[in-house]
């Protein structure tokens, strides 16, 4: 997975040429029915409870990139933009140091929150893939979606899973700092769709000033796992709310990836 930014990270820091991306995640397996989050069960259990786990497919490099979504899988008017581009996105607003004194365990919780901020600027929220791996970026606005499809052939992207599931207890509100300016951070449970073998989803916002002036960045996250293989979704900006957008590449996406190890062909993206 090249390491390609989040987006907005130059927000600014390109004089606004730049923009917030993205990196990725998505809901544990739950227990109800819209895919909500039932209190106290965990990724792990969740993945322990599945009836049928995927087989061990290998995933491509040609498998990887038809795995990856189009502009008509996902909802409103995103714009595919150019792998170039992609591998330029950051955002600057998730560069800092974690204040260590938010948290009552101190640098257990603080580690993990620091993982989180570092893995959505660098974009690999479940760790560097150990196979192939294929990404595309998308824009809307002032908003940036990026969608990556990957094999952890020889790691585990369930034990990133787990460590997802607990952001929200563990990092629900603590504070950053770049060395001159503090911001806040939060971190949520977002639902999704009942796809895969294993699910976790996240909603991260980030507040602070970007050259003085007060900014609010929103990133929804989403990681979704099919055996050893696994796409993460990373949506948001300073526009804020792409749940939406997220949910449906989370799925259709997890269709296409199920498609392509089962030796199948995609269905055609809906219009």
């Amino acid at each position: 997975m090249a390491r390609r930014p989040t987006w907005l990270a130059r927000v600014l820091s390109c004089a606004l040429a730049a923009g917030t991306l993205l990196a990725t995640a998505a809901c544990s397996d739950d227990g109800g029915e819209d895919g909500s989050r039932v209190p106290g069960v965990t990724a792990s259990q969740v993945a322990g409870k599945q009836q049928t786990p995927s087989p061990a497919a290998t995933l491509s490099e040609g498998g990887a990139r038809t795995a990856l979504i189009t502009e008509a899988d996902i909802e409103d008017d995103w714009t595919q933009v150019k792998e170039t581009e992609v591998q330029n996105w950051h955002d600057s607003l998730l560069i800092g140091r974690v204040d260590v004194s938010d948290f009552l365990t101190a640098k257990a919780q603080a580690a993990d929150c620091q993982r989180l901020l570092d893995s959505l600027f660098d974009d690999d929220l479940l760790g560097r893939p150990s196979g192939v791996s294929a990404l595309r970026g998308f824009t809307q606005g002032d908003s940036r979606l990026l969608y990556q499809v990957a094999s952890y052939d020889r790691t585990d992207p369930q034990e990133s899973l787990n460590w997802m599931a607990g952001l929200p207890q563990e990092c629900d509100e603590f504070t950053v700092t770049d060395g001159r300016d503090q911001r806040t951070v939060q971190v949520v449970d977002a639902s999704l769709p009942k796809v895969g073998d294993a699910r976790e989803g996240l909603r991260v916002t980030v507040r602070g000033p970007i050259g003085g002036t007060e900014a609010t960045l929103t990133l929804d996250v989403a990681a979704v796992r099919v055996g050893n293989n696994a796409i993460t979704v990373t949506a948001g900006g300073l526009d804020g709310d792409e749940q939406d957008s997220t949910g449906q590449a989370a799925r259709l996406g997890t269709q296409r990836l199920e498609d392509v190890l089962a030796g199948r062909t995609p269905a055609a993206s809906p219009n």
